[in-house]
Order: C-alpha cells, then structure tokens, then sequence
C-alpha cells in the first residue's frame, strides 16, 4: 500500500511539474492580457491538480495500512490444523536414493548409492505442494556452486507456494570455520578464532560477509552463533564452535556476530539453549547431563543468551541435554527401559518457564534436530512431537531424508502430528502461538512479502561474484592472521630462520591428513610471492601409521621442521589411540631434535587443548584447519575458503606479526593422557561485565 502511494504521489509531483514547466517557457508575441489569461488557466490547472493530489492523499492516508500483525492474523484465520502443523516444520533433503522395493534388490550392497541433492526430483517437488512446510535447512550434500544453490532454492520455494503456503525459512549451518555448509564461498574463521583476535569488532564483519553471501543465494537464516560458553575442554562436539569459556566473553562476540548477521536481514539463531558448553556426551550419539542448578546456569551459561534475548535476537536452538536440577520430570527410555530425565528440548520448564517467562524471550525456539541420538534412543515419536511443541518448541527440525523410505517416513510423521494435534494431545492454544510467532518473523524480514521465485541473468551474476569474492576473502585472511596465538616461543624457534638453499619439512600429522593440501597451497604462495630465500624447499608430508620411522628421518634430515597436529578430541592427546598415535612421532622428532641442540616449532590446528601436549620450543594456535586451495586474489570454484592453517603455515617464514591471545584456558595433561586442574596457559581475552 504504501508503494502504491509513494508512485502515485511522484507521478502527481511530476505532473505539476511540467505544468509549472509550460508556464514559464511560454513564450512569443502574445498581448498582455492574452499572456494574463494564459498565467489565469495555468493558475487554474496547478490548484485543480494539487487539489486532486491532496485529496488522492488524504484518501489514501486515510486508508489503514495492514501491520503486520493483521497480515498475520488474516493468513492464520485461512489455515486448517494441518498448514499449521506444517508450518511448524523445518524439512532438509539431503540424499535420494532409491529403495530395495524400488529396484528390486534383495540386500543393500545392491543399492546404488545415495545422490546428493542437488536439484529437486518429481517426488520432492511433490512434497513441498503437498506439505507446504515452515522450513528447509541444507547442507553441504545440498550446494555445490552459487548458481546451482541459488536455483535449488527458488525452486523450493516456488513448489511450497504452489501448494497454497507462504515462503518457506530457507536456513543452514554456517557458524564459520569449522562448521559451514556452502562448499564454495567464504567459510570464515570460527568463533573461538574471533574471539582470539581479542577484539569483538572482528565478529561483526566475519558475520557480516557471512550474512551477505547467504543473502544473495536466497538464504534468510544462520544457524548461528553458537552461544555455548565452552568450560569443558574434554566436550566432544562445541570446542572451537563457542567462542570461549569466559560467559562474558561469548556475550561480547555473540552479540557483534549476530548483528552483523542480522544487518545483512539474515535471521541469526543461537544455540544450544541453555548450554551445551559443559558437556563430555555429544548429544548427536548420547544423552548428555549436567547437574547444575538455575541459579549456576543464570550465573554463567545464560548470560551470553539474555544478552541477545535483551537485544532482540529472533530464534533460539535448543539442546537436548538433561538438567535433572532443573526438570525433574522422568521418561522410560524406549531402548534401555531406564529412567530418563526429560531434555530441555522437552522441557516446560526451560523453555517456558525460564526462556519465556524469566528471560523474556519473544522470538521463535527451534528444535534441534530431532534424529539425533538423545532424542531418537529415548523417547517414541508420538511423545517426541507431543512433548516439544507442549513445552514450547516452535519449529521441529525433522530427521533428514536420504531415500524415498525417509520421504515416506516424513511424510508420515507430519501426518501423525496433525492426528495428535485434531486429537487434543497438542495443546491448541500452543500451536497457534508458534505458527504466530513464526509468521511474525517472516513479516520482520520480508519474506511473507515475497511472492515470485523467478530468477533472472542479474541474481545469477550477483551470487557467483559475491559468494566467495576477493573482498570478503581478505576479510577472513585478514582475521584468521589476528587471530594467531603464540603461547610458547622458547630459543627464538618463531619465526624460522631459514636461509639460502636449505629445506624445510612441514609434517602433517594423521589426524589432519586431509589438510596436507594447505602446505602445498602455502609453499606455492611463498614461491610465487618471492618470500623466501634462494633455492629453498618445502617438502610437505603425512605421519601415517605405516611411516613412521621415516617420518622421522625426514624430519632429522630437514634444517627446519613445521609438526601441524589436530587435535578434535581428548583421545587424539593419547599416543596408544588410534587418533593419537602421531603424538607418539612428534614426541620422537622434538626430543631428538632437542638432543641435536635444535629447536622444535608445533602449529595446533583445532582445539587448543593440546598446548599443553608438546614440549615443543614454539607452539602456535589457529583454532581451524578446513582444507581449502584458493589463493589470492584468484577468483573461482573450490573448496570453502577458510584460512586459519594458511596463515599459520605462512606466518611461520615472517609473514605477518602474531598478536592474538588465548580465549580460554589450558590446563595441564596427565600422565593417563586426560586433562588436570592446573591451568598452564591462562586465558588472556577479558571483558568487562555489564
């Protein structure tokens, strides 16, 4: 309505515009009172149209704009239970594969595998028109390049409305770093890389290029930041996804991060509410527990979520971990016949009690997904759907579809939730405050008002120059290189001192194998940069359970030795585990070359737990090591662009100065390989509470 007014009222303007126009042009012989009656008719003309356009003003003033609420509300007085119902639910199909009925096969080794999906088929497309649902999150298995991505969307969308629903939340995993989706683009730093910079204003531009280049692929929402407060060096799933293990640490950068998402009109959600920091169980294979009380949790894992909560965050990620101090309510395990305690992600308590009631918190709360172990193992479905949305879940992230049996299965799940719903064991009253809430926030960001899907040459273009661009590339670089942190540098091992014609071994441990490429990428970038001296070498290797002994030999061979280790769990810490048998090598390469009098350098490309591993004479952190091969200012597909271990393995040869600090604390490691309670390298990023 209101553009409908601005274009008629600039239309009237230019009207009186040429009108005034023709007036003072007017020129030639006329008499006096020839050009008296000509100013008269004029005059006439210019107070006949500013009457017209007042009064066209005032009876369009006087015509009441829809809010959003009344757009709202109208859309919810057309829905039966069932749109309802599919509103509240987020679908992701990240497979097909056909069935053993479907082809007939007897055993699944007959089975081909499973596609990526990477373009709706006919039965996709068919379920969006029939279940026109709330939202679609993708993965990687989803996104290959800008325009494919791009194209995958529209067209979700585009079936959804043909089916009589309203667009879809297109959302995806992209917390930077570590986790991201998009196979191509800026992949970004991660948040404890941030928080190393020591700066938050760093999380705002990171998000902000992150926000943009989701935008112009047609995606509205971030499963991100997570706010997770990361106390527990032994927890097997947050890590270097939180930003710290200081509350006020993760407020600070949380906050920056989800603005910068949100001032590019992407949707930021938090996650794992109320914490899933301190925790040693992930929740994808187990059921975690933490026995603190409200009154611990309000003091130190809620703080970074009322933060954003007073700032106005729009969703919230639960976390189905079991708080047994807060909800005591029990359930029988359908796999063990054990008690259980209901999760937050089940819980009246958490959601309701204490996110709205006492945190305030208006926005829309989204599930975790719900075939995750914790909630799969332990609770039959017909609960599952009945006791999160009565606790207060406003959208359910359904288990993912691979094959035409998990499409069945979905179908029929959101089927069954419709019947719950007609049978009143769905509170009625709770459905219709989700589906508000979600409509609500679809009308904050726009996307209640898109109604076309059609995609032209321009957003095409737009999307594969701006996903990824040189730009936003520089951005990371730029971040990742702050965000190095030296805790140790003993006998002046960093940088190293590498002369003309000598070699150097960058050695890659098994448990980061993969990232053996980002030596090659860092070897070629000095090379073609002229950074190092005359007839160096850079040989780059990979510690395999078979090679170790000339491992070694290569290393005492080389006048200087880089040892890259990635540590992702606390067994990669343990020589006699299988993901930690390269910590028995490098512990050989550092004290024979200590013997040799010479000096030992370690890059630790994950967790920074390992520290405290190595008695190495330099020791520096990069907290990410995704593989990548971009090189700039090159431009073109690829691997995500993540530069954390590039700039480390660069900065190793002088580039750059290292200025970041610790963002949590170290603390020592046994003689069984498990962590102890002296700190060795203290945390060294620091805000102030408000």
């Amino acid at each position: 309505m209101m553009k409908r007014f601005v274009c008629r009222m600039i239309s009237l303007l230019l009207v009186s515009a040429l009108v005034l126009a023709g007036v003072s042009c007017s020129g030639g012989t006329a008499s006096v009172s020839e050009e008296a009656e000509t100013e008269t008719a004029a005059s006439e003309e210019i107070a006949a149209s500013e009457a017209t356009a007042a009064s066209e003003s005032a009876a369009v003033t006087e015509e009441p704009q829809e809010t959003d609420e009344e757009k709202v509300e109208r859309i919810m007085a057309g829905m039966t239970v069932r749109d309802k119902i599919c509103q509240m639910m987020i679908v992701s199909f990240r497979g097909w594969q056909e069935t053993a009925s479907e082809t007939q096969s007897v055993v699944d080794e007959d089975l081909p595998e499973s596609a990526d999906i990477t373009e709706l088929n006919d039965d996709i497309r068919e379920f969006y028109r029939e279940y026109p649902v709330g939202s679609t999150i993708l993965f990687s298995e989803n996104t290959v390049d800008a325009e494919q991505t791009l194209r995958l969307v529209y067209d979700m969308q585009s079936q959804v409305l043909a089916g009589g629903g309203v667009p879809m939340i297109m959302g995806i995993d992209q917390e930077g770093g570590y986790v991201f989706r998009l196979g191509f683009g800026t992949a970004g730093v991660g948040n404890m890389a941030l928080a190393a910079t020591g700066d938050p204003g760093n999380a705002g531009p990171m998000a902000s290029v992150c926000g943009e280049e989701l935008r112009l692929l047609g995606i509205q929402s971030d499963y991100a930041p997570v706010m997770d407060v990361n106390n527990n060096p032994d927890n097997p799933v947050i890590g270097v996804r939180s930003f710290s293990d200081d509350p006020y640490v993760v407020a600070a950068f949380g906050l920056e991060f989800m603005q910068g998402l949100e001032d590019q009109g992407v949707i930021a959600t938090l996650k794992h509410f109320p914490g899933h920091g301190n925790t040693d169980v992930d929740s994808h294979t187990g059921f975690p527990c933490i026995n603190s009380t409200y009154e611990e949790l309000r003091e130190f894992e809620l703080v970074p979520f009322q933060a954003a909560i007073d700032a106005g965050v729009g969703m919230i990620m639960t976390a189905h971990i079991q708080y047994p101090l807060i909800e005591p309510a029990t359930y029988i395990s359908i796999s063990t016949g054990e008690e259980v305690f209901l999760p937050a992600t089940m819980s009246r308590v958490i959601l309701t009690d204490i996110l709205r009631d006492d945190m305030g918190f208006e926005g829309v709360v989204v599930s975790d997904a719900l075939d995750m172990a914790a909630i799969s193992d332990n609770f039959s479905e017909e609960d599952v759907f009945c006791m999160t949305i009565n606790a207060g879940v406003d959208m359910l992230m359904l288990p993912f579809v691979w094959n035409s049996d998990d499409l069945a299965a979905l179908k029929e799940r959101i089927d069954l939730t419709v019947s719950l719903a007609e049978e009143g064991r769905i509170d009625a009253d709770r459905i219709d405050e989700s589906v508000r809430r979600i409509l609500l926030l679809k009308a904050e960001y726009g996307i209640l008002d898109e109604t076309d899907f059609t995609i032209d040459d321009g957003m095409v273009t737009a999307a594969a120059e701006g996903v990824g661009s040189i730009q936003n590339r520089q951005t990371a670089m730029d971040i990742a290189y702050d965000a190095l942190t030296l805790v140790r540098n003993e006998n002046d091992a960093y940088p190293l001192d590498v002369q003309e014609n000598e070699s150097v071994l960058i050695l890659f441990a098994d448990s980061c194998a993969s990232r053996a490429g980002t030596g090659d990428l860092a070897r070629q970038m000095l090379e073609e940069e002229g950074a190092l001296p005359e007839g160096v070498q850079i040989n780059v290797m990979v510690n395999t359970a078979g090679n170790s002994d000339e491992a070694v030999e290569a290393a005492l061979s080389a006048d200087h030795v880089i040892l890259v280790y990635r540590t992702y769990s606390a067994a990669c810490l343990d020589p006699a585990s299988g993901d930690g048998f390269s910590s028995a090598v490098f512990d050989r390469i550092i004290d024979e070359l200590h013997d040799e009098g010479r000096t030992a350098l370690v890059i630790t490309c994950q967790l920074p737990y390992d520290a405290a591993r190595f008695d190495a004479d330099a020791v520096l952190l990069c907290y990410a090591s995704t593989p990548m091969r971009q090189i700039l200012p090159a431009e073109g597909a690829g691997s995500a662009y993540a530069p954390n271990l590039l700039a480390a393995i660069m900065s190793c040869f002088g580039d750059g100065e290292v200025t970041g600090m610790l963002p949590v604390n170290i603390p020592g490691i046994g003689d069984d390989y498990s962590y102890t309670d002296e700190i060795i390298y203290e945390r060294q990023v620091s805000v102030y509470a408000s």
